[in-house]
């Protein structure tokens, strides 16, 4: 049995906390300002369907047949209370059971704690509580201190917690770094190791419901898996495999598991405060109460069954801070095989890149005739739309340069023309971010522009698609920023063209980026890094042909076949990625 609380010392700390500060420093203020902002949005307020709930509730193990009224459970974020409810109910049943005759303020007051940081919804999900508790009859006045004792206001990444739990679970907020106020965000990273480069709230969320696990605690959580595979999640990828188990993992691609569409797919992770050991896995199961029930039986299991079924078994997942591999074995064998054989596709002399950054497209770009400065001063500009046949087909649009060839920016007192252009702009321009940064430079670019790009061929990928979209453009057009670029000193860029349409490819994308609504894959940079290419020169000549001529007809799958020569695969690797290559 856990210590009990001093229920009176507990309550007056509940109503002392109930006294309103004047904010005094910027933290405060600008937690106070989140706390009171009435968007879902800036909130990161998403709603769990209540089968999923019970999912993630039976896969951590807070289950009625366990004395939950001796265990600890924390909720981070209860919002509408779609996890809480749903938490007391079953804490009620497993209590009810072994102490009929409790008093349940004595019993219960320590087996639960739960926060959140938006007044209004705190309020109206503490009437919820306190309603529920008298429905299940407990006594008014031991309902009203049961949800003091266990409901908290307040910022979860800033609140003291006291004590560990053998539970977290819930659907941590996903609020971009965009939304947080500045003062909120730098505390953030003084506290949280784990809150790296362009990392959503939800991943300190995480770092510290894990640091609140007690020994064999067991964390679930329903979020957005782009942490799990993308650059900003490797600290917490780190942590996780130094220090815990990632015992079951759920994909729910076009599932739905919220009451509303999200556009970052999410996914279910258990991780435990236990030495690292085998993950269970499960991919898109269908969202109804006995499919999942049987799931999580399948799950939580002794040992899996030997045939073919909807869990499966890997080895390895985490590794240091490298993206989780949660692909079929099979293929995880076939990415691990390719992986030691052959280098990297910057490391086999091709560069990837992302097109311009203006800041403020409408005044940067237009159309290039109509652009009236200078001709040095503007460049015909590609972006998606000019390549969705799958061929250059260039609208006439350009951008303005405003860098000299030794990447400082041009005198304006040389160039009248792009003077008048920019300063009927300069509102726009000298309002953005980069420009209020450093004032004398207002005019400039996000990104510095290199005019030697766009007379470089090379390949066009857009960030976005169902299937790899690879364009090769001639030398012409410079790239915009939605464009992820390839360009090579070595490869031949129509035979490279054929590998990165391959089913190859796909497949590292697919392992390594994260999926998005509708089953599209992000080809972004830090994913086609991770492709392995073989030394051009190592290619033989009659293979080159045959991966130049696949692209140029911009046949898939006579690419296919000449890429599966030209990594070797055999007849069992080729049915992974959905053909044979005759």
């Amino acid at each position: 049995m856990l210590p009990k609380l001093d229920i009176a010392d507990t309550l007056r700390s509940k109503v002392a906390s109930k006294t309103v500060a004047v904010p005094v420093c910027p933290i405060m203020a600008a937690t106070e300002a989140l706390a009171t902002d009435g968007g879902h949005e800036v909130r990161g307020a998403i709603f769990t369907r209540s089968e999923v709930v019970d999912f993630i509730l039976d896969l951590a193990g807070y289950t009625v047949d366990q004395p939950l009224h001796e265990k600890r459970l924390l909720e981070p974020s209860f919002g509408g209370g779609d996890f809480l409810l749903p938490i007391i109910k079953r804490l009620l049943s497993a209590w009810r059971a072994a102490s009929p005759n409790g008093s349940a303020l004595d019993e219960l007051a320590n087996a639960l704690r739960a926060v959140e940081l938006h007044h209004d919804t705190f309020r109206s999900t503490k009437a919820a509580v306190v309603a529920l508790l008298e429905r299940e009859g407990i006594a008014a006045t031991a309902a009203t201190g049961l949800a003091g004792c266990w409901l908290s206001q307040g910022d979860f990444l800033l609140a003291p917690l006291e004590g560990q739990f053998d539970f977290v679970v819930g659907n941590p907020p996903y609020v971009r770094q965009e939304l947080i106020p500045a003062p909120l965000l730098a505390e953030y990273r003084s506290r949280y190791l784990t809150m790296y480069d362009r990392a959503d709230i939800y991943i300190p969320f995480i770092e510290r419901s894990l640091s609140a696990l007690s020994d064999g605690g067991s964390l679930g959580f329903i979020c957005a898996d782009r942490w799990m595979k993308n650059r900003y999640g490797g600290p917490l990828r780190s942590l996780v495999a130094e220090r815990f188990h990632l015992k079951i993992y759920v994909d729910m691609v076009d599932t739905p598991a919220f009451h509303s569409d999200v556009i970052a797919y999410p996914a279910i992770t258990i991780i435990s405060r236990e030495a690292s050991g085998t993950t269970r896995i499960a991919h898109r199961p269908a969202i109804d109460r006995a499919t999942l029930t049987t799931l999580a039986g399948l799950l939580k299991a002794s040992s899996l069954p030997h045939e073919v079924g909807p869990a499966r078994e890997l080895a390895r997942v985490t590794n240091g801070s490298e993206p989780w591999l949660l692909e079929s074995f099979d293929q995880m064998a076939l990415i691990r095989r390719l992986e030691g054989t052959f280098p990297l596709l910057e490391q086999a002399g091709c560069k990837v890149g992302i097109g311009v950054a203006t800041g403020a497209d409408k005044a940067f770009i237009g159309d290039f005739e109509a652009l009236d400065v200078e001709p040095d001063r503007k460049l015909p500009l590609v972006t998606t739309k000019d390549i969705m046949t799958g061929v250059v087909q260039w609208r006439g649009m350009g951008v303005i340069n405003p860098f000299t060839e030794s990447a400082g920016l041009v005198d304006l007192d040389e160039y009248p023309r792009l003077r008048r252009y920019l300063e009927a702009r300069r509102e726009v321009i000298a309002g953005r971010h980069c420009a209020q940064k450093a004032p004398a430079n207002w005019y400039r670019t996000i990104d510095r522009i290199t005019p030697a790009l766009a007379e470089r061929p090379k390949l066009l990928i857009p960030d976005i698609k169902g299937e790899a979209h690879i364009v090769f453009e001639d030398g012409e057009l410079y790239p915009h920023h939605n464009l992820y670029y390839v360009t090579s000193d070595d490869w031949d860029l129509r035979a490279l063209q054929a590998v990165l349409l391959s089913a190859l490819t796909r497949l590292f994308v697919a392992t390594y980026s994260t999926k998005m609504r509708g089953g599209f894959l992000r080809f972004q940079a830090q994913y086609l890094r991770r492709i392995r290419i073989p030394i051009w020169a190592e290619v033989a000549e009659p293979l080159r042909q045959e991966l130049v001529e696949a692209a140029i007809k911009r046949d898939v799958q006579a690419c296919n076949r000449a890429v599966f020569k030209l990594y070797g695969l055999n007849h069992e690797e080729r049915s992974i990625l959905g053909g044979n290559g005759a």
